[in-house]
């Protein structure tokens, strides 16, 4: 069984992707400064919970593109 995240981590996600297209990685690291850098969020567990899913997100448009 795998984690549900929540719409809200979702919708940001998917929208930071979009705003921001190219500058994301598949580095969890570097996403979280990313994250923390284009999004007002306030607390570190919602911002490592955005930044892993625009991870996912970003290695699963990698694959596809493959």
């Amino acid at each position: 069984m795998g984690n549900i995240r929540t719409s809200f981590v979702k919708r940001l996600a998917k929208e930071l992707i979009e705003i921001h297209k190219g500058k994301f990685t598949t580095d969890f690291d570097e996403n979280k400064k990313l994250v923390m850098e284009y999004s007002t969020v306030s607390t570190k567990h919602l911002r490592n919970k955005i930044a892993g899913y625009v991870t996912r997100l970003v290695r699963q448009q990698q694959k596809t593109n493959n």
